[in-house]
């Protein structure tokens, strides 16, 4: 195992996920990884020597499973990151309440049950350990056509307090809230133009910033309960 501990990461199989653990694995973390599908990538998370579970965060069986893993082969936990996501807009093909259920599942229930469960494993961790949840800036704005799915993700944002003061002082417990941090390939100008215009720094920063506000926490000792803004300075435009 790597002197620095391991690190589960849910949702590592593309875009932010992949990039945070491919950060932690190359600083010598002992990564375990989540994902939902299988990507081509995934690949090379495994040759930089992550150890990979096929996941269904809507599944509460699968969710136990893998917290059997988990529990059943490592002693202690430096960190959990809860980066899978799912963005299912309000006029989905789906009926309301399975759109509603499947946002909540995904962002709040999977990371209460993991939470609770790996507590004492998290506490057990020589030095601290860190929880991280992935949240949104429409956590605090509300969103138009995303109800459900902002809701879900103000309900992982408030659950960063509430565990913050259950798990204090041994593991610290925060939240990364980001807007928009990179474009996906098929984007039009269009659709570019109108997103940048939406902060006032108007720019794409990249998956390294999140990676950066993931380094900054985990390196730190005198946080806890808070969220950090990856916003571009939305609240003031």
């Amino acid at each position: 195992m790597s002197h620095k501990g391991t690190i589960l990461i849910t949702g590592v199989a593309k875009r932010v996920g992949f990039a945070i653990a491919v950060n932690l694995l190359e600083q010598g973390y002992n990564v375990v990884g989540t994902y939902r599908t299988q990507r081509p990538q995934l690949q090379q998370l495994e040759d930089l020597g992550a150890r990979l579970h096929q996941v269904d965060l809507y599944d509460n069986s699968s969710i136990q499973d893998l917290i059997g893993v988990i529990q059943r082969d490592h002693s202690a936990l430096r960190g959990i990151i809860h980066n899978a996501s799912d963005w299912l807009p309000d006029n989905s093909d789906l009926p309301a309440d399975e759109i509603f259920r499947r946002m909540m599942q995904v962002h709040a229930s999977a990371p209460y049950q993991i939470n609770l469960a790996l507590q004492p494993l998290l506490e057990t961790q020589i030095g601290g350990a860190d929880i991280i949840h992935l949240t949104d800036y429409v956590a605090e704005k509300g969103s138009a056509k995303h109800i459900a799915y902002a809701a879900s993700k103000a309900a992982l944002q408030n659950m960063t307090l509430s565990f913050a003061a259950r798990m204090a002082p041994s593991v610290q417990v925060n939240a990364i809230a980001p807007s928009l941090i990179a474009f996906n390939p098929d984007d039009s100008a269009e659709y570019k133009r109108k997103a940048l215009n939406k902060s006032v720094l108007k720019t794409e920063p990249g998956f390294g910033e999140v990676v950066n506000a993931i380094n900054y926490l985990l390196d730190g000792i005198y946080m806890t309960g808070r969220t950090i803004e990856l916003d571009g300075g939305r609240h003031i435009r």
